[in-house]
């Protein structure tokens, strides 16, 4: 098979439908007993052979060919895990290929944990092994000068708590970009220390930014699933005076734009029961009042049903001008009735949410049985909320709950 491939790149073939043809027949155990290779043109017995094949996702593999073979989802690493493999195989690899032995390099826990949180943001751990050669590489020349740069005061030693508090503070420390040496201590082992990743691998590529984007009235977290993994999706919501239009931006699909137009249905239908209004008050939601809702990262394409409740916790934000709890994040699709209903890619979703740092997850009450494949220090770290209608969602994306209004409240009311 890899022959027929290289034979497509080598004649820039772009039409694969003969290698395409020839995985039926050699993936079909009705007609593998006696495959021919048109290029060797021999027979072949391939009804003992077990085939496997990879791909970062199905929706590029034809259904006649995705129908021939058993699907086993690999999840991402948690971030235990990646420190687990990147100390057992990616670190010894790294310094036998770049000549270093542990006596001349050390790179202690914590800093492998600051390159996966500020540095790398995968389900897998090839761009951590990336930087761990770019560390090996900058050490192993510092080595070969002989080492004599001086070093910086007061990097003797550095502890988790250390580490940590550097993770979480804000990036608004100087650059370092115009450091003619890297600053790393002459003695042996070299520490590699969060200053020495700095001055390596230069700023931290990524920052802990959700308590900074959700100071404001809507805006709300969602759970998306992309072949790399799981990953935090914001939804922003803004009104201004219109003509009760609905924009959507941000790359987004049919059935996505189908759950925007679904969510302010639902709110608009019981805007009286939640006390939603809108700047004009009044319960007809877009009486006067356009809606624009935003999904940032707008150069990547977004699609599927769900972020369903997202968008309808996004914009009654808006209308209410409560803030949403800024550790929550949900997945789930929603129904006009009000009901969520279940959505794939759950261990993803909730892996990226810790790797964010947050701690309350709501999930849809038909997605509680997907919890039993999450390793357990994950979810002891994590508060589950399995919503079944999307006043619990509401009551749990909220700090207090969501108060409603019921008909005896609007009944007295009126008396």
């Amino acid at each position: 098979m890899r022959a027929y491939m290289w034979c497509f790149v080598f004649l820039k073939w772009s039409n694969c439908i003969i290698f395409v043809f020839t995985l039926f027949k050699v993936l079909d155990p009705e007609q593998n007993h006696g495959f021919t290779d048109h290029y060797l043109n021999v027979a072949f017995d391939l009804s003992q052979v077990l085939f496997i094949a990879t791909a970062n996702t199905t929706a590029t593999i034809p259904p006649a060919l995705l129908d021939r073979m058993e699907v086993i989802q690999v999840p991402g690493y948690t971030q235990e895990e990646k420190i687990e493999i990147a100390h057992r195989h990616l670190i010894p690899k790294q310094l036998e290929q770049h000549g270093l032995t542990p006596q001349q390099i050390q790179i202690p826990q914590v800093t492998t944990l600051d390159i996966i949180t500020r540095y790398t943001r995968e389900a897998g751990v090839r761009s951590l092994d990336r930087k761990f050669g770019a560390i090996c590489r900058a050490v192993a020349v510092k080595v070969a000068e002989g080492h004599h740069k001086e070093t910086k005061p007061d990097r003797a030693e550095v502890t988790e708590e250390d580490c940590r508090e550097h993770i979480a503070e804000d990036a608004k420390t100087e650059s370092i970009s115009d450091t003619p040496d890297l600053a790393l201590p002459p003695e042996m082992p070299i520490l590699i220390d969060f200053h020495a990743l700095k001055d390596i691998l230069g700023p931290p590529m990524y920052e802990m930014e959700v308590s900074e984007r959700l100071n404001q009235p809507g805006v709300a977290i969602g759970l998306a699933w992309t072949p790399l993994g799981g990953e935090i999706m914001f939804v922003e919501a803004s009104q201004m005076d219109g003509e009760g239009q609905l924009t959507l931006t941000g790359q987004l699909g049919d059935v996505m734009k189908e759950s925007a137009h679904l969510a302010i249905s639902w709110l608009r239908s019981n805007a009286k029961k939640y006390q939603l209004t809108n700047a004009s008050g009044s319960f007809d939601l877009l009486d006067n009042t356009d809606i624009h809702l935003h999904f940032p990262a707008g150069a990547v394409t977004k699609d599927g049903p769900s972020a369903g409740v997202t968008i309808v916790t996004c914009l009654a934000s808006l209308f209410s001008g409560r803030l949403v709890r800024s550790d929550v994040a949900m997945t789930g699709e929603i129904t006009l009735r009000g009901l969520v209903l279940p959505v794939g890619g759950i261990k993803d979703k909730v892996l990226a949410a810790h790797r964010a740092g947050l701690k309350r997850i709501i999930i849809p009450q038909r997605n509680e049985k997907d919890l039993e494949e999450i390793a357990m220090n994950v979810r002891q770290d994590l508060n589950f909320v399995t919503a079944s209608c999307l006043d619990e969602v509401l009551n749990a994306a909220f700090d207090g709950g969501f108060s409603i209004k019921t008909g005896l409240e609007h009944l007295n009311s009126k008396l």
